[in-house]
This record gives C-alpha cells, structure tokens and sequence, in this order.
C-alpha cells in the first residue's frame, strides 16, 4: 500500500474508533437513563423482560455500526442456536470487556453475573438494575438469584474465570459455575471467544486504540450435563478450555461457524 493509501487509512481507522467510542458512550447513557425512569414504574417482571430486550437491541445495533464501518469483524451467529433453548449457564473465556455485549446482543432473555460496581456506574447501571442482572458482591445472593433465574427459564451467564483471562488461553476456572450447576441440576454450555486482538483485555484502557482491522467469532463449545460434583465440573472444564483453545478456529468458509461480517440479524438456528 503506498503512502497517500496508508495515511488515508490511519485516519480512518482513528476516525471509526473514537466515534464508534463515542457512540458507545452515548447510547449506553441514553438506555442508562431511560432504564433508570422505568425501573421505578414497571414491574419487576415486566421491567425485566423489557431491560433485558433493550439490552439485546442496544448491543446488536452498537455492533452493527461497528460492522458496517469495514474494520471490525463478528461472528456470533452460533449464539442464534441457544435462542429459546431450555434454561442452562453459558460459560465463555473472557478475553475482553467485548464478550458480555457479543452475548447480550444476541440472547433477548440472559441474567449476567456481573461486578457488583457496574450497578452504581452512570453508563450501564440503569440497564443492569432494570434487566435485574446478578451482583457477584455477595456469593450466597448470587447463587440464589442465579437459581432463581434458572427455575424460571432463563439463561444465566457466568465467565468461569470470574475475571478477563490473565494468562491465555484461560485463567483459574471458579467454583461459583459449578455450585449454581449442581443446586441448580442445570446443564453448562461452554462459549469459545477467538480474537485476533489484546484489544479490552485485562489491563487495556477503552480509549487506547487497536491496531485495526479486528475480528471476533464465537463457537459453541461442549455442553456439560448437570453435575453431581461442583469440583469435578470446575476441572472439566479447566481442562476443556485449555485445549479447545489452543486448536485453530475453522478456516473462512470452512464451518458454519466460520468468520463473517456481523450483519446485525439473527439467522435460524441449528439446533
């Protein structure tokens, strides 16, 4: 690429990334906002399904945006086939502050176990209390809510790491997944999360900039029936993510999970 080319394209890069930040930052403070003023008037069961809704449709357009500029890639389309599955804990590797949004743009009914702090934080919080998301502040509360979740039909996701993986490919797997699976008798099906970028990991400021194009895509992984043993499961699946990790993704065009431009609609599912 020659130089006027190249010069051109740096520009847009840093173009495309600070507005798409600061779209991010706007939508998330309207939504935040908006859910904050319903979270006092609808009830809970109501209010629920509508923060949980908004939160879906928030995510999918703040991606589609970030398709549609040429220099961001998703893949989330296996995702589609958990859509009106049984209730069950969806556990993916967490290499990025990106993941819980790739989740959420494509789930319409998931409770997140999350940071307690979020709630209070001016950007998510409205969205979080609205959506009734699970606080991880107190680990009896979060179990019972997490069980709560599960026995009315939705989908709970917990990251096993309980953090952004420190040392790829996954970091020390909890026991806070498998306690929830065995009270709950709810099966785990595992998410892999592949990147081509450090970008929001552990560590990486939002407004520094990656070097760009990125691509994510997301393959279902093995599903862990409901265990008996809440150890057992937590060393299945330490060992599941550390190899399923370190094999390749599929070629392009190779699966049908092979990376695409997210193009912000659902596709049938395969199950």
């Amino acid at each position: 690429m020659k130089f006027p080319a190249r010069a051109l394209m740096a520009v847009y890069d840093w173009s495309v990334f600070y507005l798409c930040l600061a779209e991010f930052v706007l939508l998330s403070l309207a939504w935040s906002l908006l859910a904050s003023l319903l979270h006092m008037v609808l009830p809970q069961p109501l209010g629920q399904r509508v923060g949980r809704l908004g939160i879906m449709l928030s995510c999918r357009l703040f991606l589609s945006t970030l398709a549609l500029s040429g220099r961001f890639h998703f893949d989330l389309r296996p995702l589609d086939a958990m859509r009106g599955e049984k209730a069950m804990i969806i556990a993916p590797n967490h290499p990025s502050l990106w993941d819980a949004v790739m989740m959420a743009s494509r789930l319409p009914d998931v409770a997140c176990i999350m940071k307690a702090t979020i709630l209070d934080n001016l950007l998510l919080g409205g969205g979080a209390r609205l959506s009734r998301y699970i606080p991880n502040d107190s680990i009896r509360a979060m179990i019972c809510l997490a069980l709560d979740n599960l026995r009315a039909g939705s989908h709970v996701l917990l990251f096993p790491e309980g953090t952004r993986t420190v040392t790829p490919p996954i970091g020390k797997i909890t026991g806070a997944v498998g306690v929830i699976a065995c009270r709950a008798h709810a099966p785990v099906q595992t998410v892999l999360v592949d990147t081509n970028s450090r970008f929001l990991s552990k560590g990486w400021p939002a407004w520094r900039k990656p070097d760009l194009p990125l691509t994510y895509t997301v393959r279902l992984g093995r599903r862990f029936d409901a265990p008996t043993s809440s150890a057992t499961l937590a060393s299945e699946l330490q060992q599941y993510f550390s190899d399923a990790l370190t094999q390749p993704a599929a070629a392009p065009g190779a699966a049908a999970g092979a990376a695409a431009p997210f193009d912000g609609q659902p596709t049938a599912s395969t199950k």
